[in-house]
Formats: C-alpha cells, structure tokens, sequence
C-alpha cells in the first residue's frame, strides 16, 4: 500500500476507472450477443431495437478508445447486413 496521500488517491481512481472501463465493455459484448441471439431467432423487430442499444454502446466505446474506430464500423456494418438479410 502506498504511503503518500496523493498515491492512494490515485489508485482509488484507477480502480474505479477500471471498473467503469470493464463495465463498458461487457456491455457492448452483451449487446452483440443480444442482438446475434435475436437475429438467429428470426425476430426482426427485437434485433432492430437491439441494434439501437449497440450502436449507442459501440460508439460510446469508440470515443472512450475502447474500441478503433474501423473496427466499430465493422461491427456496425455486419449486424446491419444480418438485419438487412432477415425475412
């Protein structure tokens, strides 16, 4: 443990951005999944709203530098295609 004031405040800090950062990514894998679970299943009107949650969470990812950009739009594009197949 750290001795100095300052020190153990930042490591308050880093934890708690730690947390956060880990949040924020399990968040967007979860979104995916929902949203790939829902377009197995055929249910168009679920994964349209679903691919709304994904986006907002993917972009917010992106801006954080979670995730590279080209990466994101990769992402975005491919569950928009599987959308765009559906019956």
């Amino acid at each position: 443990m750290a001795n100095i004031k300052s020190s153990k405040k930042a490591i308050k800090v880093i934890a708690k951005k730690t947390e956060n950062n880990h949040e924020l990514k399990a968040r967007v894998r979860n979104c995916i999944k929902n949203c790939d679970k829902a377009i197995e299943a055929g249910n168009k009107e679920n994964a349209k709203t679903l691919f709304a949650d994904v986006q907002k969470y993917i972009d917010k990812a992106c801006s954080k530098g979670f995730i590279k950009k080209n990466t994101a739009d990769r992402q975005k594009s491919r569950l928009s295609q599987k959308i765009k197949a559906m019956n």
